[in-house]
């Protein structure tokens, strides 16, 4: 499915609009940020920020963790996952 990205929360966490209008939250699968509050984590933030926030992305649900959709993500072809990772 494509969606479009409403909110970056974290570095590895961020929220889609779904069709009815509603917010949900996706985590990147095989990926792991360090949270906000930890060395690291705003840097991770900021740059999944600048790849993701505003864009439309493809996500391929792989399972469920803490309530939130964990995924395969792209954008343009590429894994969120590797370019996360590269940068």
């Amino acid at each position: 499915m494509r969606r479009k990205v409403n909110k970056v929360i974290d570095g590895d966490t961020f929220e889609v609009i779904t069709k009815i209008g509603e917010t949900k939250r996706v985590r990147i699968a095989n990926y792991n940020a360090p949270e906000l509050n930890q060395p690291g984590g705003k840097k991770a933030a900021k740059k999944l920020k600048d790849l993701i926030d505003g864009k439309t992305v493809s996500i391929v649900p792989k399972g469920k963790s803490y309530g939130r959709v964990v995924a395969d993500v792209r954008l343009n072809r590429k894994k969120i996952s590797k370019m996360m990772k590269n940068k």
